[in-house]
């Protein structure tokens, strides 16, 4: 007799319809039924959403996907976006319900993650697991309350297009914001080459060949000797011919315009595929205030080291002059720029800066505010999430397993709403990686920072404890792009009473 698994099967039109199938894997490595799982339109993702409560007032935008040319300091680059690189900025308070109608004019498949936030299981973008694919030509709309104020942002989750110009910042206001500033500047950092050197597609199959395909010379977009004594060895796999600041790069940077004395808040995505960066402000020295949305007991500090998917908001006081914002590709030797000016002076050009090399914060460094702590209560459920894989094969997994699109529950991790769980990630492999956890916040062990990205070095491991308070499918992977689609990711799975 074949054990079964409740699952969502997706139809085209973005509709779910709960059927069963096989999950013989599962069944033969546990020996008793698996678990069934809650389904992402279910009553209890619906209760879960009702129980936020809200505003009652809506925001509402269009998001049109398409095919569009950037000018890149003199480079006519052909990429996708949502009408410019990055969208622009969406803005709400907290408690108030996003509509987003979003029309797909590209050549392909894509969706709408909002990375982050704690929304509705079936308003997360992840398909194959929350909604069929937005199609080409067809569209769909998100519809969510964002409870959490923070910084936060969306970006596809359909193959390598996050390494397209698919993105834009997504800023929930405290409407009892406790921060006093004066002015504040969203500041989305990328590492660009589509239609440049190729395209995200194009680095994909060569990087499934792996590093020996690549040593018999049959691509070009793999960097190697990248080193990075901060992230434990290996900086990255990916050769990027640009690194951008607000879309622009170090020839032509954007610049913010303020006033000496003035208190600035940054709020710092990093929308990268492969790159950390090392981010400071020439002159001047940040205090940080936020990691992933959430305060932090504020720690002063001469620049930040940031993964893919993170975010740091920080305070800063300006001086008098023109200051440059440098965000470095950690490990590849090249930087992005922007500028500061509040008076006079030559602008600066891109260049290392003393702060760079001065004391860099990273989440190890950072307390949670005591409104951001956990309440202390008993684990339930002890899980493992154990990173595997190498540059060689370009094989990398999650317990063991790559993750497949086809049977996206394969493997997952299974917890029962309600629950305190306390989450080890593992890497086992030579490399870092950025791990991501959507629907949720964990807490860092040991009054950590409350986050839902975390660096994960070499050989290193994480723990981590959340309360399982979000009903539904949740993806949890690398945000290093190109190792997610070749199988570093999972399902963490709500089990149906």
């Amino acid at each position: 007799m074949q054990s079964e698994i409740q699952y969502a099967s997706l139809t085209r039109r973005g509709f779910l319809a709960v059927g069963t199938g096989t999950l013989a894997a599962i069944a033969l490595a546990s020996c008793t039924t698996p678990p069934r799982f809650v389904s992402p339109t279910g009553t209890a993702v619906q209760q879960a959403e009702a129980a936020r409560g809200g505003t009652g007032r809506v925001t509402r935008v269009d998001l049109v996907a398409a095919p569009t040319q950037v000018d890149l300091a003199g480079t006519t680059a052909d990429t996708w976006s949502f009408g410019s690189v990055p969208a622009p900025t969406i803005r709400l308070s907290a408690g108030d319900t996003l509509l987003a109608n979003v029309r797909n004019q590209l050549p392909a498949d894509t969706s709408v993650h909002w990375h982050g936030l704690a929304l509705r299981n079936d308003m997360d973008g992840v398909p194959g697991a929350t909604q069929a694919p937005i199609g080409a030509g067809e569209d769909f709309n998100y519809e969510f309350v964002a409870a959490q104020p923070g910084t936060y942002w969306f970006h596809p989750h359909v193959g390598p297009q996050l390494d397209r110009g698919l993105y834009g910042a997504l800023i929930v206001d405290d409407p009892n914001e406790p921060l006093v500033y004066d002015d504040e500047w969203v500041v989305i950092l990328d590492d660009w080459l589509d239609g440049v050197t190729g395209t995200p597609d194009e680095v994909l199959e060569e990087l499934r060949g792996g590093m020996a395909g690549m040593m018999g010379g049959s691509g070009g977009h793999m960097m190697m000797g990248a080193r990075s004594e901060l992230l434990g060895g290996d900086a990255g796999d990916v050769f990027y011919p640009l690194y951008l600041i607000n879309g622009r790069p170090a020839a032509d940077p954007e610049t913010f315009t303020s006033a000496p004395g003035k208190r600035i808040r940054l709020r710092i995505i990093n929308a990268g595929s492969d790159t950390a960066f090392r981010v400071a402000l020439g002159g001047h020295r940040l205090t940080v205030t936020h990691s992933d949305g959430f305060p932090v007991n504020p720690v002063d500090t001469d620049a930040i080291l940031i993964g893919m998917g993170e975010r740091y908001d920080a305070l800063v006081t300006l001086g008098d002059g023109a200051f440059p914002l440098v965000a470095a590709a950690e490990g590849k030797g090249e930087t992005a720029l922007a500028v500061v000016r509040t008076g006079s002076g030559e602008t600066p050009r891109a260049t290392t800066i003393p702060e760079l090399t001065g004391s860099v914060l990273t989440a190890n460094d950072l307390v949670a505010d005591p409104s951001a702590v956990l309440p202390q209560r008993t684990v339930d459920r002890e899980l493992t999430a154990t990173l595997s894989g190498s540059m060689m094969a370009y094989d990398w997994a999650i317990n063991g397993r790559r993750f497949d699109p086809a049977d996206p529950l394969a493997g997952a991790l299974g917890v029962t709403q309600g629950e305190r769980v306390r989450l080890l990630i593992e890497n086992t492999t030579q490399m870092w990686h950025p791990f991501h956890l959507h629907g949720h916040t964990y807490q860092h062990a040991g009054s950590g920072p409350r986050k839902d990205t975390s660096i994960i070095l070499p050989r290193r491991s994480l723990t981590v404890e959340f309360d399982a308070d979000n009903p539904g499918l949740w993806a949890a992977h690398c945000h290093n792009i190109y190792h997610a689609e070749t199988g570093m990711m999972t399902i963490l799975g709500y089990q149906t009473a």
